[in-house]
């Protein structure tokens, strides 16, 4: 039996969203966390499902290579997008690693 190795929490993305929104952006980053906009509710996961969409679309990973880890309930999300790392996801949205 193949065991995976851990990821690192440097793998984690932290997400601030805002559900019902006008439209779906990406608002930059606020302190640690990403800010996004989904126009979405946040009922039966579907501002989750939408915050994985655009997360996919943002960084070019297919939206089933995007997770949810933790947040499934609350505005504060941790998600993995693909195999890439934080400094990864920084730097494809032009910010400092």
């Amino acid at each position: 039996m193949a065991t995976t190795a851990p990821r690192p929490d440097s793998s984690l993305l932290p997400v601030r969203v805002e559900a019902r929104a006008r439209q779906c952006a990406v608002l930059g980053w606020q302190g640690a966390a990403l800010r996004v906009r989904v126009t979405a509710a946040p009922v039966d996961g579907e501002a989750n499902r939408a915050v994985a969409a655009l997360l996919g679309r943002t960084f070019g990973v297919p939206a089933s290579a995007v997770s949810l880890v933790s947040g499934a309930r609350s505005r504060d999300k941790l998600f993995r997008v693909g195999r890439l790392s934080l400094g990864d996801l920084r730097a494809r949205l032009g910010e400092p690693a």
